[in-house]
């Protein structure tokens, strides 16, 4: 016989009203009584009817987490950050990979929405307006992550990218780099590498040094991308003394192909990533790159949708969280 909402109330010596809220995660409940009904939904082995329940609080309290690349090992720390949260706060989630592919993610929204999910934490290749005007038209509860939109009141949780990339190209100048080669996103692509574009030109232009079409790759984030536009510099004999990648994928790439070509790292030429995956401590010399807070991205970006499923109030649309720049064998 199927175990009742019933069941478990008598179990946790409660009201059905009381074992509902918990559930429901409605924060009126003294922690005590909390932990006897959870107790007694582990006991007895209770699994609420998602579909009953949802019907009664319009909320199926599942969320959509829409990502652009799965491969990439940025993401999966994001993700765990996000399961974090939603497992302390009951929540489901629903993972998707848009493939870089604006028609999937646009596909992909509309799925999320029919499968009447509570919010969607949105990761995005290229944010744009028609994917955010979907969004709005469905009227989907949704934040940004690792992406930043002004003029739609959607939150974003980011870092700066801008500050963090003229930093990381300053470092590269402070040590003598004057030819530093730039390898990510197109400049007018709208991510968050667009932005690290700027805080390249931004630290080139502060320290008068001459931008150089030569020295600028536009591609997208993939460790054969780094590693084919250094063989394609060297073999065109342009000459470069750093190298600046828009993620950590690309810098390996980078380095990868500049040891192959007898480069000396980083006596000959200094290489600097960006996101601090785990690959980047693991492969040597060991990457010199921009820790995004990861983790901290895909934690606070939970904890903000539920605020907003909610009703709460949050603490504004332009969510800031710390960047730090870690110093490793592949510079000076």
């Amino acid at each position: 016989m199927a175990i009742s909402i019933k069941d478990v109330a008598k179990e946790a010596g409660v009201s059905i009203a009381t074992v509902s809220r918990v559930l429901n995660g409605i924060e009126v409940v003294n922690e005590d009584t909390q932990k006897r009904v959870r107790e007694a939904v582990v006991k007895l082995g209770y699994r609420p009817n998602i579909i009953a329940r949802s019907l009664k609080t319009q909320r199926t309290r599942t969320v959509g987490i829409l990502i652009p690349d799965i491969s990439n090992s940025l993401y999966p720390e994001i993700v765990r950050g996000i399961e974090d949260v939603a497992n302390i706060y009951n929540y489901n989630i629903i993972l998707c990979n848009s493939d870089l592919n604006l028609d999937k993610e646009k596909e992909y929204i509309y799925i999320l929405k029919e499968k009447m999910v509570d919010g969607i934490l949105f990761m995005s290749n290229s944010l744009e307006d028609m994917c955010l005007d979907i969004i709005q038209k469905l009227d989907i509860k949704t934040v940004l992550i690792e992406t930043t939109v002004y003029n739609k009141n959607i939150p974003n949780i980011t870092i700066d990218n801008i500050k963090a990339a003229n930093e990381a190209v300053n470092k590269l100048i402070s040590n003598g780099r004057r030819r530093i080669l730039y390898i990510g996103d197109h400049k007018d692509t709208l991510n968050a590498s667009a932005y690290r574009y700027k805080g390249y030109i931004k630290a080139l232009e502060e320290n008068s040094i001459e931008i150089n079409k030569e020295l600028i790759c536009f591609c997208k984030p993939f460790l054969n991308n780094g590693y084919e536009y250094i063989q394609k510099k060297i073999k065109g004999g342009i000459s470069f003394d750093g190298v600046f990648c828009t993620c950590d994928e690309l810098a390996i790439g980078a380095m990868d192909a500049l040891r192959e070509n007898g480069v000396n790292i980083p006596q000959e030429c200094e290489v600097i990533g960006f996101n601090n995956i785990l690959m980047s401590s693991a492969f040597s010399p060991k990457l010199t790159t921009i820790d995004t807070a990861s983790y901290d991205l895909g934690s606070i970006g939970m904890r903000t949708l539920i605020k907003i499923i909610n009703n709460e109030q949050i603490d504004g649309f332009n969510y800031v969280v710390p960047y730090n720049l870690i110093e490793r064998e592949s510079t000076r």
